[in-house]
């Protein structure tokens, strides 16, 4: 089964830009789906942002759509999310996780990492 490992989280200032990355040792890792989910205080884990295992499809929540970019290096076993345009309600935990599904639905992601807080401030 792949670990996951994020880093790249941090303090920004609205208008701020941030890159996440997850990382998965190991040679399984080109077999998942990834994604990004995000968790602020009080409030349920969401979605941010999928890819397919080959990266050849990615997806994204409206709320992100224009800002965020999801992209993965099999190569590497890293996966990314550069985080443009942020705004105070990025503030979240960010989570990368892994499916064996091509195209999961939100309740497929069935690996997650520790989580990376990101905090933009106003």
């Amino acid at each position: 089964q792949v670990q996951l490992e994020e880093s790249g989280g941090g303090l920004e200032q609205a208008g701020g830009s941030l890159r996440l990355s997850c990382t998965a040792p190991g040679r399984t890792f080109s077999r998942f789906a990834m994604g990004w989910f995000r968790q602020a205080p009080g409030k349920e884990r969401k979605f941010v942002a999928g890819i397919t295992s080959s990266g050849g499809k990615t997806y994204y929540a409206d709320s992100v759509k224009g800002r965020f970019t999801i992209s993965r290096d099999n190569a590497k076993n890293t996966m990314y999310l550069q985080m443009n345009s942020l705004k105070p309600e990025d503030t979240a935990v960010y989570y990368c996780a892994a499916s064996s599904a091509i195209i999961p639905e939100p309740y497929e992601y069935d690996v997650w990492g520790q989580g990376t807080q990101v905090t933009v401030s106003s």
